[in-house]
């Protein structure tokens, strides 16, 4: 899949419900968000996505903070949007969000990054002249995803420097 399809599909949808709250967007797609204590260890899952007689479900650990957990929602509501056939196979669980490795990890994280931040914002903040690491924190983000944000801005022509670092799978494991 695409980064440029992925990136449409993120756009469809905020367009299609007028809001980029990844709770808002649950309820408007008549996703059942369901918040429970699933430890805040390494190991931990931090969220997970199925399909249960035909109703949608996104599990979100309540044991991490709530940025974070937001991040996990808009990354499970990609899974939702880009993945459905697959999951009615498998749950897509989350103990190492942000992994690489799996194709549909990687497609979940450029979905979320496109929903979190808004293309002009980041390129205005890039425009104020301030560091890769600054503009993830004025954006309120992990470093790691605003990197997934770079990827899909220099897919779309976008002059962006490469950031320091290429994101690590186990980011979430540190929080």
């Amino acid at each position: 899949m695409s980064i440029e399809y992925i990136s449409r599909e993120a756009k469809k949808i905020i367009h299609q419900y007028k809001t980029d709250d990844p709770e808002s967007l649950c309820r408007h797609m008549n996703i059942s968000l369901i918040f429970a204590s699933m430890g805040s260890g390494s190991a931990d899952c931090k969220g997970f996505y199925l399909i249960q007689s035909r109703k949608q479900v996104i599990v979100v650990n309540n044991d991490l903070p709530e940025k974070i957990q937001k991040i996990i929602i808009a990354h499970e509501i990609g899974h939702a949007v880009l993945h459905k056939k697959i999951s009615k196979l498998k749950a897509f669980h989350d103990f190492a969000l942000f992994d690489e490795t799996s194709i549909f990890e990687y497609e979940a994280n450029i979905f979320a990054a496109d929903v979190l931040m808004n293309d002009s914002e980041v390129l205005d903040l890039l425009n104020d002249d301030i560091s890769f690491f600054q503009a993830a924190r004025r954006l309120d983000v992990p470093a790691e995803l605003l990197d997934f944000k770079f990827r899909i801005l220099k897919r779309k022509g976008y002059k962006v420097v490469d950031p320091p670092f290429v994101s690590n799978s186990n980011f979430l494991k540190n929080i």
